[in-house]
């Protein structure tokens, strides 16, 4: 209901549109590559280059069949993918450390990136060198390396895989994508 001019309107919502759901795409070998519409990967499955290995239980009709809407699906062929870059920003290392700082394991403090060897000593802006830390253990660091200030990493940084891009920069939108991101 929307109010505009002290009257009250029905507005009726369309229900979301089932050819925009995410679809994971898995290579030949099961392996996660790609996320991409229900519609690009009905496409890829009425043309035989695609299996559908987990679907919805919703269904797309035309006028003599019906189509279940893919929520997982497996290439026929297997596709070389080159390593991607991931682009070093600070919201991609808070997303890759999950917003939990890396010295005392809180998420309930305002977030900052840090660097475990700090700048002035030869520290690099690198997935290696850099981690999710709180305000007041980033404050407590300082410009020390950790083992200076007496502290200790709840975990070496690195950089993230492409599983692991999928899983947390992509999101997971469908719980039957958890087997194949190995995250059960």
């Amino acid at each position: 209901m929307v109010k505009t001019n002290g009257i009250t309107e029905v507005v009726k919502r369309r229900p979301p549109n089932p050819l925009h759901q995410s679809v994971l795409v898995l290579n030949q070998s099961y392996e996660p590559i790609h996320v991409c519409s229900a519609r690009r990967a009905i496409v890829l499955v009425f043309r035989g280059r695609a299996q559908v290995v987990e679907s919805l239980d919703i269904s797309i009709h035309s006028v003599s069949r019906a189509f279940p809407v893919p929520s997982v699906v497996r290439l026929d062929f297997y596709v070389r993918i080159p390593p991607k870059p991931l682009s070093l920003t600070k919201r991609n290392v808070l997303k890759r450390d999950g917003f939990q700082c890396q010295y005392c394991s809180t998420r309930s403090a305002p977030m900052t990136v840090d660097h475990v060897l700090p700048k002035t000593q030869g520290g690099r802006d690198t997935w290696e060198n850099m981690v999710c830390a709180c305000l007041t253990c980033n404050n407590r660091k300082g410009n020390r390396t950790p083992e200076q200030a007496g502290i200790a990493l709840a975990r070496r940084p690195r950089l993230p895989n492409h599983v692991t891009f999928i899983r947390h920069f992509i999101g997971v939108s469908d719980q039957k994508w958890r087997p194949y991101l190995f995250m059960d």
